[in-house]
């Protein structure tokens, strides 16, 4: 059977570029589905998928109706041609109709695709071709912590030009190239797959700790904790794909407390606790609240000590208030893990920029917060002190020896 690319569309105010696309995919031996969510006016030609067929399945039988909010209120038109969109290719899904998904178009079709993108399973290909690609504002709504692929057509799509023509022929080949190639998003395992958090300023750490990983049996996954990366980590972590996690850069904590660049949400660490899978926990990143490009924060935080990685990557000392707030954080979060926990506590820095003659070492607030936190913590989590920093391959190692022995005693239990 061949594969099949789905294409999202809005063909009342486009026509002849989605015919050329669907033609194109066509060319290259894989089947094309054009679904036509369509609100402002009657389209240029039917789809596959009709905006009629649209509505309804959004709970808008007349798409008169839907025509006539899009005028009036619009948002309420979009969600529901997005939520008929999104059910219908659910069910094209679950059927084995579809194996991957092309959109393609400005501002209205980037949110519409994209958000019915982010419905389906890792793994799957996504790809959105618009000129809203190469919008800073916006991309990263559009994306958010899902495997979407953008693709910035530069000029917008409106009628067929021979600049337009060449970003839609990219756009096919690339989605083409994906699904063509893609062995499919059910992913099975013959190891324990292992979530590690990294940056930049633990990687002496990471890196060693995944050739550790590797000897004892695991699958190492790194996962940016830039705010999206550790996002990402904690939504895998709740769909099933991890057994457990060295949390080496909780950094996500602090910067949701305090409004940093690299804000992680309310999900860090508290969705490991709650799927119930080992963790170990290590402070990298506590130390330091990313304000770079910020200018309120720059203000507002002028006189700490503050680390210039370059203009966008400006990091600043976080006192022992702070860390006392994030340890209490943390151990309610970790306080309901029903599986084995621990925390390593680096006694000589927690990261590169926190060391002893570098900008962001405060041994003293360091302190503070491990106090706090060995004082909120359930008597039955594991806290160890490790004289080493933590950017160095021996706490890499520690802490891979930890999560072995933890994750060991947590499989004999469920035997």
């Amino acid at each position: 059977m061949n594969k099949t690319v789905l294409i999202i569309a809005n063909l009342d105010t486009r026509g002849a570029e989605f015919k050329f696309v669907k033609e194109l995919i066509q060319s290259r031996g894989l089947n094309a589905i054009l679904l036509d969510f369509s609100m402002e006016q009657e389209p240029f030609f039917d789809g596959d998928i009709t905006c009629e067929e649209i509505a309804a399945a959004g709970g808008i039988t007349d798409i008169r109706e839907v025509r006539r909010l899009y005028k009036t209120e619009r948002n309420k038109a979009t969600e529901n041609q997005i939520a008929g969109a999104t059910k219908i290719v659910k069910k094209l899904l679950d059927e084995g109709k579809i194996h991957g998904v092309l959109g393609v178009g400005g501002g209205t079709s980037s949110l519409v695709s994209t958000t019915i993108m982010k419905s389906l399973p890792f793994g799957m290909p996504k790809l959105m071709a618009s000129s809203m690609a190469g919008h800073p504002k916006y991309v990263g709504k559009y994306v958010g912590t899902k495997d979407i692929t953008m693709l910035n057509t530069v000029v917008d799509v409106v009628e067929i030009n021979p600049i337009l023509k060449t970003q839609l022929v990219n756009a096919v080949g690339a989605i083409c190239g994906m699904v063509e190639l893609s062995p499919g998003w059910e992913v099975e395992f013959d190891q324990p797959v292992v979530a590690i958090t990294s940056f930049g300023f633990a990687e002496r750490a990471v890196e060693p700790s995944i050739h550790y990983l590797r000897e004892k049996g695991y699958i190492p996954v790194p996962c940016h904790a830039q705010g999206r990366g550790d996002r990402a980590m904690d939504e895998l972590i709740r769909e099933g794909w991890f057994q457990g996690v060295i949390d080496f850069v909780s950094r996500g904590i602090g910067e949701q407390l305090l409004d940093g660049n690299c804000a992680a949400g309310d999900d860090r660490i508290l969705a490991a606790s709650e799927v119930g899978i080992p963790q170990v926990i290590a402070p990298s990143g506590l130390d330091m609240l990313s304000v770079g490009g910020r200018q309120n924060l720059l203000e507002k935080y002028k006189d700490r000590p503050q680390a210039v990685i370059d203009k966008l990557r400006i990091e600043v000392r976080t006192n022992a208030e702070e860390l006392k707030e994030m340890a209490a954080i943390i151990a309610r979060r970790l306080n309901i893990s029903e599986a084995p926990c621990a925390i390593l506590n680096p006694l000589k820095g927690w990261s590169s920029l926190d060391e002893e003659g570098h900008a962001l070492f405060d041994p003293v607030a360091d302190a503070a917060f491990m106090e706090e936190l060995k004082s909120l913590l359930n008597s039955d989590i594991y806290v160890k002190d490790v004289n080493f920093h933590l950017n160095t391959p021996e706490f890499g190692k520690e802490a891979v020896n930890v999560f072995h022995q933890l994750f060991q005693e947590w499989n004999q239990t469920k035997m």
